[in-house]
């Protein structure tokens, strides 16, 4: 096995999906998911949306869906 072609190839990898403060938000994210209350299929569904995009946005539109309030702004007319 050639070591520095694994190599290279881990950090195109890190930085296809955002540098390593992504893949930082994404183990958090995949953390969170796996200390929820939900069922081991819920988290397996939830663990692969959550890895489909980096970091943590993909928890950013459920946030949003779950909590609506909190996405919008009051605006003062």
């Amino acid at each position: 096995m050639d070591l520095k072609r694994l190599t290279n190839r881990a950090k195109d990898l890190v930085e296809k999906r955002g540098g390593s403060e992504s893949v930082k938000e994404d183990a958090g994210e995949l953390r969170d998911i796996a200390k929820g209350q939900d069922s081991l299929k819920d988290k397996a569904k939830a663990a692969a949306e959550a890895i489909k995009q980096p970091g943590a946005e993909s928890a950013k539109p459920d946030e949003e869906a779950t909590h609506p309030a909190r996405s919008e702004q009051p605006t003062s007319e």
